[in-house]
């Protein structure tokens, strides 16, 4: 595990079965849960890569894109994200970075896959004056179920 710059080795091993339970404490510090799915790769050295699999990550590209289109339509930054962080944002994240305060308005939509909130889709403004209107709440809602259908095929 590597914490800052710091590299904490764990010792597991795998069961006649192939199974390697991944300690507790990066459980944790990663969020995972009991079925939770991971994505497994291998680098080039030959070293072992678990990811926390985010369906909405496949996703990305086409994501952003929504993000830049939903964002260009309503001059709101937007932002998709899955359960765990951002997926793909437009002139989101850097204004999340700088501050908190001065994010007067506010849409969240739920995006919803076969029952299940696996993210959501978010608009916010800067402007004190700007509320959300029933449209921009409606756009945000159409494309957190768009979003939804596509995870489902």
């Amino acid at each position: 595990m590597i914490l800052g710059k710091i590299f904490v080795p764990y010792l597991t091993q795998s069961d006649d079965l192939g199974r390697v339970v991944v300690p507790k404490e990066i459980r944790r510090t990663l969020r995972i849960r009991e079925g939770d799915p991971l994505e497994i790769f291998t680098d080039r050295e030959g070293e072992i890569i678990l990811k926390k699999y985010s369906p909405i990550g496949e996703l990305g590209a086409f994501a952003q894109q929504y993000a830049e289109c939903l964002a260009q339509t309503t001059g709101h930054m937007v932002c998709v994200t899955d359960r765990d962080g951002v997926v793909a944002d437009k002139k989101f994240i850097p204004f999340v970075k700088e501050t908190t305060e001065g994010v007067y308005a506010e849409t969240i939509c739920p995006i919803i896959s076969e029952g299940d909130a696996i993210g959501a889709v978010v608009l916010a403004g800067r402007d004190e004056r700007s509320k959300m209107s029933e449209t921009e709440q409606k756009l945000a809602a159409t494309a957190a179920v768009f979003l939804g259908k596509q995870m489902e095929q």
